[in-house]
């Protein structure tokens, strides 16, 4: 199993509109792709705190990534959803994405 992280930093001052895109149509997006969202949530506390979406999708393997991920960009739903809502400028300052695999510890959960 692998597990993908993704950190989005928002643009100051855009992260209402990241909140309500993520909401609005990303998460229905993974959904169709077949991507399992384990987890959502806006940074609270610590670094870049309030600023910050962070969430973690779990994929069988390598392949279902960059098959899932492939799909949802050339999906035109997303490609209008994104266009609109930066239509006023980028939400989006930076994204810090990492595959995480707990293969080598089999006791943890």
């Amino acid at each position: 199993m692998l597990y993908e992280l993704r950190e989005y930093t928002a643009v100051p001052g855009r992260l209402p509109r990241l909140i309500q895109r993520f909401n609005d149509v990303t998460v229905e997006l993974f959904r169709k792709h077949g991507m399992d969202l384990v987890f959502l949530s806006r940074t609270d506390f610590g670094e870049d705190s309030k600023n910050e979406i962070v969430y973690v999708l779990r994929f069988s393997s390598y392949d279902e990534v960059e098959r899932c991920w492939a799909a949802f960009f050339a999906d035109p739903q997303w490609q209008a959803a994104a266009a609109a809502s930066e239509a006023d400028g980028p939400l989006v300052a930076s994204v810090r994405r990492r595959l995480l695999t707990s293969a080598e510890f089999p006791g943890s959960p």
